[in-house]
């Protein structure tokens, strides 16, 4: 179920405002982390700070980055 936000002028930063339906999904609250991460079709995922995501997605980067050629090889 898609939810939909602008993107508004706050101070001299753009940003979104979630809707209370995001939060609750997201299981977050104010003051909490969340990890915008890229996705295929020029698009993002939004996960929350969760034990051990940070070092999984470094993880990933790394091994992606190391054998980068394969995968690309791979994604033929």
């Amino acid at each position: 179920m898609p939810i939909e936000t602008k993107v508004r002028k706050i101070g001299n930063s753009l940003g979104i405002v979630l809707p209370k339906e995001a939060l609750q999904s997201l299981r977050v609250s104010e003051g909490d982390t969340l990890y915008l991460t890229e996705a295929p079709n020029d698009a993002l995922l939004m996960n929350p700070d969760r034990p051990g995501f940070k070092e999984k997605m470094e993880l990933a980067e790394d091994i992606m980055h190391r054998y980068r050629n394969a995968l690309r090889e791979l994604a033929k």
